[in-house]
């Protein structure tokens, strides 16, 4: 089966750098799986596209380097494992708060006897190679959103169901619930972070999180979090297109401007 760079370079030690799509279209996608990332997600929860788009992207993604995730938007057994099926190789969903829910989560995620994955790997096997039935449940990951008070305050028994590969953090969500605000300073959601973080590690699950951009990402990374997103694609298209018009206009001198489009 196709490795997993996620598992890979966790087992290597390595940090797991994350893209991150919410725009429908293969085309940016590939360009975001070359270019240097090591996983990207197909945000399906808050990314303005639906399963048609992210089978496309993950398509697309399949002549990169990067590993396909997709964030799911809810814990729905059924549409988690027709997204395993279409090519995903982890499973990202928002909103876990409970053990219960997270053997759900897992379940949908593993085959049985270890959950209750319905067989029909479609493309799945065509992405993952012949042997994918097989070595899924071994591959595959099933991650966690922590990202409510609830969950910060369960995350031990969270991490004590069988079969979870990682926790991921959705920090704004915590901090609107935990802080009242998604702002800074947020003091009450920082802390919890750090205490689902502190968990995990303890255990030898990694923990990822969600960034707005690549200082944070680093910042992260020292606090101990293995993958990190440095913000996703609409940010950084929007950012970038905001610092060429600043450049452009302050260095265009009065006398130069271009007219009629020439």
């Amino acid at each position: 089966m196709r490795a997993n760079a996620i598992r890979t370079r966790l087992a290597a030690s390595q940090i797991v750098v994350n893209g991150w799509l919410s725009i429908a279209s293969a085309y940016s996608a590939e360009g975001v799986g070359h270019s240097g990332v090591h996983a990207v997600t197909v945000d399906l929860q808050h990314g303005m596209l639906g399963f048609s788009d992210a089978l496309a992207i993950m398509q697309a993604l399949s002549a990169t380097p990067a590993t396909p995730m997709v964030r799911v938007p809810e814990l729905n057994p059924a549409n988690i494992m027709h997204l395993l099926d279409a090519g995903a190789y982890g499973i990202i969903c928002p909103m876990i708060s409970t053990p219960e829910q997270t053997k759900t989560l897992v379940d949908a995620c593993r085959y049985p006897p270890l959950g209750n994955r319905s067989f029909g790997p479609s493309r799945g096997l065509l992405y993952g190679g012949p042997d994918y039935v097989a070595q899924a449940d071994k591959t595959v990951m099933a991650i966690p959103m922590i990202e409510t008070a609830e969950a910060v305050e369960r995350i031990e028994d969270i991490l004590d169901v069988d079969g979870v590969d990682m926790v991921y953090i959705g920090p704004n969500d915590l901090a609107f619930e935990m802080d009242g605000h998604s702002g800074h300073p947020r003091p009450k959601s920082e802390a919890g972070l750090l205490h689902v973080l502190a968990a995990a590690t303890k255990r030898g699950i990694p923990a990822g999180i969600f960034c707005g951009s690549g200082e944070e990402a680093r910042t992260r990374i020292e606090q101990g979090f293995r993958l990190v997103t440095p913000g996703n694609d609409f940010a950084h298209l929007t950012r970038s297109m905001r610092e060429a018009v600043r450049v452009t206009l302050e260095e265009t001198s009065p006398g130069t401007a271009v007219q009629n489009g020439y």
